[in-house]
């Protein structure tokens, strides 16, 4: 785990070459098909090379969240284990990691007419309204999410509208206590400035690569700015240059810059994690003998 363009992607496949492991993608945007360069996706030949698994389930259109993406997982994992084969999760989406890893609370049942209302008064008003709405009624909430997220800033208010329950209480009182694998967690950081770098590199090689077309032909294949998979980091960007007229040049800044606050909010969900082992990208050798450890030790159930 690590913050984007931190270089997980070319560790997690030596070590998977290594110990002869399939990985489990655990980026939260990697699961749509179509949308590869901006969620840098593995290349054909890197997946030819190592078997990977939830890459590419759902057309971008498709409702995708932390449960159902906990199911799937779990079920990859356990195939593999009866296999005898051990499973690389690699990605940046911590949600992501700790429903898979420990489970999730028995949240509201889900209201599609009042997410879809809470939807029109965010395009009316603004989606800081939702959240100043949110830090009323659930401040410890609000402050866990970023003012802009409207996807868990209707979540939160949906729970709360229909069960009258605090949606950082139910998280609160779950723990997610739930320890159903065998973990070894290794997180993966660099210097601030050296991540930074990474970072405008890698938008610009996007760029090279032909990610403006790629927005363009989601748009074109009628997948429109008002959904989630499309409000995504980098797609939100492209698309307010494609149909809102702003100069590519302005774009490519503020991509830039949201990616850098993106890193900045995964390395602090990351840290608070006591058990992660930190090592830089390459200490290869470092990280290899203490998976090697981890695999050797035998397992007491």
């Amino acid at each position: 785990m690590g913050p984007t363009a931190v270089g997980k992607t070319g560790l997690v496949l030596r070590l998977a070459k290594e110990f002869g492991a399939e990985i489990i993608n655990a980026d939260s945007m990697q699961v749509y098909r179509f949308m590869n360069i901006g969620t840098a996706k593995p290349t054909p030949a890197e997946r030819a090379a190592i078997t990977h698994h939830l890459l590419d389930i759902v057309t971008p259109d498709q409702d995708f969240d932390a449960n159902r993406y906990s199911q799937l997982a779990r079920e990859v994992t356990e195939k593999l284990s009866r296999q005898g084969t051990p499973a690389v999760v690699t990605g940046g989406t911590g949600l992501y990691l700790r429903a898979f890893f420990y489970g999730l609370f028995p949240g509201a049942p889900a209201d599609r007419m009042l997410r879809e209302r809470l939807r029109r008064e965010a395009e009316r008003d603004g989606v800081v309204s939702l959240y100043q709405r949110l830090n009323q009624v659930d401040p410890v909430a609000a402050q866990r999410l970023h003012p802009n997220d409207l996807f868990r800033i209707i979540r939160a208010l949906e729970v709360w509208q229909c069960s009258g329950k605090l949606i950082s209480g139910l998280h609160d009182e779950h723990g997610f206590r739930e320890q159903p694998f065998f973990i070894l967690k290794i997180g993966l950081r660099r210097r601030r400035s050296e991540l930074h770098e990474r970072i405008n590199r890698r938008v610009d090689l996007m760029m090279e690569q032909g990610f403006l077309e790629e927005v363009e032909g989601l748009l074109t294949r009628g997948y429109g700015p008002h959904l989630k998979s499309m409000k995504s980091l980098g797609y939100r960007h492209m698309v307010q240059h494609l149909t809102g007229g702003v100069k590519l040049s302005e774009v490519l800044r503020t991509m830039r810059r949201d990616t850098r606050r993106y890193a900045k909010r995964q390395i602090t969900w990351f840290r608070r994690d006591e058990e992660v082992h930190w090592f830089h990208p390459d200490q290869v050798q470092n990280i290899s003998a203490l998976v090697r450890q981890f695999l050797d030790q035998p397992l007491i159930e």
